[in-house]
């Protein structure tokens, strides 16, 4: 009892540890891991661990191939997880960059790691293989908390996050492919039949998760399930499907439970966000346990067996040789930059993923007696801990260097996805400025998406905006729902990360009648809140530019604002297009020199026709 509450705390501290430093959760979770596993055995009086997953093969806390279970289980909880959050629409747009990365990439690591490790370690090449396939893996799970605080080019940082998540299935079934091939022996007959039986891993695998979605999404949109139940019916179809296709076709589960996360991820489903949100805590916590236990499950002989030189020379060739050939040869013909290359092949942690499927094969070829298998585990968990802790702590200084940090953040953040708000978003978007909008409203974001604009569902009260790496380079907030208070609590709570350039909102209507006390957030004018900028935009849905003089006529066209309801002043911009957000606690500006515009919403200005834009 001591030793699995002990796992669970331990595991729960390692997470808030990971948050409150911004780092990868995994780093902390293995360190202590090791520091309660093998190198307990340095400094207990006894020289046992303080937490012994498996001992004697019939003793611990998993005896037999109980801690093989728990892992399988878990690792397709987590990979179900991930597969609930791919998005069609978001890989469109990714590009063949991602595409090559995936493909390309993934064999040059498969071939070029498995001669690393046979030629540095004299592993066998089936052993060699499975290293190479494990260590394709990064994952969204240790990419996002390092580039979660590093301002960078929105195409660099999403070719990093999809090629994260869709590499991960990709690495599990190359490593799943050679367990075939060493679980079935050597020599042509065994060749062919492991061809045959990774034929039905894919076959199988596929079949089970594409049906058993559309018949969980079926009885979800049938009401079949109460809503107090979804979560853990679902919960329990996952691991159904895993065991079944398990059943069907060994070792094919993990490919079901991604197809099933795929494709319910894909489908217009009323609760899907409810369902996202459980797996998410659900995962969190499987991973702490997970892998505490599996870093604790590692005797300090593993380590001893990679405590040399040549650990240090695969360590490199895999860092420095193989993931930027394979970046490089996937970057060909792209627009990417050679800074943006280099940034790209600088970063590589290895992931979850990869240090799961690592224990999972590795014991079962130890049992097996397959010889070298004794080198994977540590090998592969050498890889995570590795790479992880050099990319956290050099991302953001290596990003500098490279050039590829922005200096400025100019990205906008609208809260709010009304009409209104698309209006601006659009405009904004049109003059080259990244807009992404939030909203707890499917329709209004749809509506956005429509009209080619970045947006997403969110729940400014959840922390779900914090995990968006596609936010990094956002540097001003604009709050414009038509809740003052959920306004006021978006400035108060993400003007630091989000609105370090400027954090805007609209004003109220008790702000409204007191023009003396505007708030310095006030956005616009004060003499405009939600409802009179919805009736501007419903009568006159367009936003214009009229071409300044100096600033006494700015000053002329902002009065007749402050009587006519139908005109909304906007921006400021200025001739090289750069364009400054108005405020509605100050909007004197004493230096307009001749060819700036005013951008305003609603009805055009009643002045001569030549004078308009």
């Amino acid at each position: 009892m001591l030793e699995l509450s002990g796992i669970i705390i331990l595991g729960i501290i390692a997470q808030w540890v990971a948050w409150r430093l911004k780092l990868p959760a995994i780093l902390p979770l293995i360190l202590i891991g090791l520091l309660v596993g093998p190198l307990a055995t340095l400094y207990t009086e006894d020289g046992t661990k303080l937490i012994e997953p498996v001992w004697d093969g019939e003793k611990g806390l998993f005896p037999g191939e109980g801690l093989y279970y728990f892992v399988s289980l878990a690792i397709s909880i987590i990979l179900f997880e991930g597969g609930l959050t791919l998005k069609r629409s978001e890989i469109r747009n990714v590009g063949p960059v991602i595409t090559k990365l995936i493909t390309l990439g993934s064999l040059v690591t498969f071939f070029a790691g498995a001669l690393a490790a046979h030629f540095i370690f004299e592993l066998s090449w089936q052993v060699s293989f499975l290293f190479s396939a494990l260590i394709i893996v990064t994952g969204p799970t240790v990419i996002t908390p390092i580039l979660r605080n590093i301002p960078l080019k929105k195409d660099v940082s999403a070719i990093l996050k999809w090629e994260g998540i869709l590499i991960d299935p990709i690495g599990a079934l190359a490593a799943v492919l050679v367990y075939e091939f060493i679980s079935v022996g050597e020599g042509q007959a065994y060749t062919v039949t492991a061809l045959i039986e990774f034929a039905k891993i894919l076959l199988f695998g596929s079949t089970f998760g594409f049906t058993f979605a559309h018949a969980l999404a079926f009885a979800i949109k049938k009401n079949f399930i109460p809503h107090y139940l979804l979560n853990v019916v679902s919960l329990s179809v996952v691991l159904l499907v895993f065991v079944e296709s398990d059943v069907f076709a060994h070792e094919s589960g993990l490919l079901a439970v991604v197809v099933m996360g795929m494709v319910l991820g894909n489908m217009d489903l009323p609760n899907i966000k409810e369902l996202l949100y459980f797996k998410e805590s659900l995962s969190v916590l499987l991973i702490s346990i997970l892998f505490i236990l599996l870093a604790a499950n590692i005797n300090i002989a593993d380590l001893e067996l990679i405590y040399n030189w040549k650990t240090a020379l695969l360590f490199a060739t895999i860092v420095f040789l193989i993931r930027p050939l394979g970046v490089f040869l996937s970057a060909a013909g792209s627009n990417l930059k050679l800074n943006e290359r280099l940034f790209i092949s600088w970063v590589g942690p290895r992931g979850i993923v990869a240090a799961g499927i690592a224990s999972l094969f590795g014991s079962k070829l130890l049992i097996k007696g397959e010889a070298g298998a004794e080198y994977i585990t540590p090998l592969v968990f050498m890889i995570v801990l590795g790479t992880v802790l050099l990319n956290a702590t050099t991302a953001r200084l290596f990003a500098k260097m490279a050039g590829v940090f922005l200096k400025k953040s100019e990205g906008i953040l609208i809260v709010g996805a009304s009409r209104v708000s698309r209006l601006i978003a659009d405009y904004l978007h049109k003059n080259n400025r990244h807009v992404v909008l939030i909203d707890n409203n499917e329709t209004n974001v749809n509506k956005a998406k429509k009209l080619g604009l970045e947006a997403f569902s969110a729940n400014i009260y959840s922390d779900v905006l914090t995990d968006h790496i596609e936010l990094n380079d956002v540097g001003f907030l604009m709050a414009l729902t038509g809740n003052s208070d959920i306004n006021k609590y978006a400035i108060a709570k993400f003007q630091k990360q989000f609105g370090e350039n400027g954090s805007f909102r609209l004003v109220d209507s008790d702000e409204m009648n007191d023009p003396e006390n505007n708030p310095k957030e006030g956005l616009f004018s004060h003499t405009d809140d939600f409802i009179k900028l919805t009736e501007a935009s419903r009568k006159y849905p367009s936003i214009n530019e009229i071409v300044l003089k100096d600033a006494q006529h700015y000053e002329s066209l902002i009065e007749i604002t402050r009587t006519d309801a139908n005109i909304v002043p906007l921006f400021l911009k200025y001739p090289d297009d750069e364009i400054q957000i108005i405020s509605a606690f100050n909007k004197t500006f004493t230096n307009i020199p001749e060819g700036y515009k005013l951008v305003y919403l609603g009805k055009t200005f009643p002045i001569e026709d030549d004078d308009l834009d």
